[in-house]
């Protein structure tokens, strides 16, 4: 291979690097997400950064976000983490997670987790919540893929 075919193929690699979409969503000690909704494109990688900015503690007032397959609501889902045994220390049981395309782990106040993932590759409305118990009553919202 000579230089010039090495430096079209780094240049055709180089191209087809998709820079992560960056998405931002806080949690407060009112069980609120600071982020209802948001839109993806189909496929695309996605940095979703998750930050509690309450101040109670963990033990009474952790979020996480949880971000469900289509079709799942959130509602129900968190119900059934109850169910599977959802706490204040572990609020998202492993036998729920085939539910989840992607969670943060639950965090206390002022942290923050980054978390990748592919958005699916099928449009559609796929709904986020925190399972921390109860908190799924009001903790929700919706990722739109496009």
């Amino acid at each position: 291979m000579n230089y010039l075919s090495m430096i079209t193929l780094s240049c055709l690699f180089f191209a087809n690097l998709q820079a992560a979409t960056k998405i931002s969503i806080s949690g407060n000690d009112q069980m609120q997400f600071s982020v209802k909704e948001f839109e993806v494109k189909a496929g695309e990688q996605i940095e979703l950064e998750f930050k509690n900015e309450g101040t109670l503690p963990k033990i009474a007032m952790g979020h996480n976000i949880v971000i469900l397959k289509q079709g799942v609501s959130a509602i129900a889902f968190g119900g059934k983490a109850l169910q599977a045994g959802a706490n204040a220390t572990n609020a998202l049981p492993d036998s729920v997670k085939s539910d989840v395309i992607a969670y943060s782990q639950l965090l206390g106040p002022g942290e923050t987790e980054i978390v990748k993932f592919k958005a699916p590759v099928k449009p559609g409305i796929h709904q986020f919540v925190c399972t921390f118990p109860g908190h799924y009553a009001m903790m929700r919202g919706v990722m739109v893929v496009k």
